[in-house]
């Protein structure tokens, strides 16, 4: 049974970084795509960044472009985002997710999903 799991949630303030992980178990890793997913109070969850199964295709949301990096390590069936220059609106619940392709709307394409780790972003 697949089982995803996130860390490095946190409260930080604007301007701040922090990098969140992902572990998982039970799938073929190296065989996902893999990406985040973010969801905001009062809005809905949505895919904002992923990344292709050799770590060469990635994909970034507008709103994170530039700021967020996603990278992954095969080895370690780990998957990562450095979130630099942390915004108020970046406040919300990030979930790492195995999907079947990366790309603009991979947030449809979700096989398995973990529970999520929070990040709070105080101005």
């Amino acid at each position: 049974q697949a089982q995803i799991g996130e860390s490095g949630g946190d409260t930080v303030q604007a301007g701040g970084s922090l990098r969140l992980s992902c572990t998982t178990s039970g799938l073929k890793f190296d065989e996902y795509a893999m990406g985040w997913l973010r969801q905001v109070p009062g809005k809905e969850r949505e895919g904002i960044t992923c990344i292709g199964w050799k770590g060469r295709l990635t994909y970034y949301e507008d709103s994170v472009k530039g700021r967020f990096t996603i990278s992954r390590d095969n080895t370690k069936n780990t998957l990562f985002l450095q979130m630099d220059n942390l915004r108020p609106e970046d406040t919300g619940t990030y979930y790492c997710a195995a999907v079947r392709s990366c790309g603009k709307y991979f947030d449809g394409l979700v096989d398995f999903r973990g529970q999520g780790t929070q990040v709070t972003v105080s101005s």
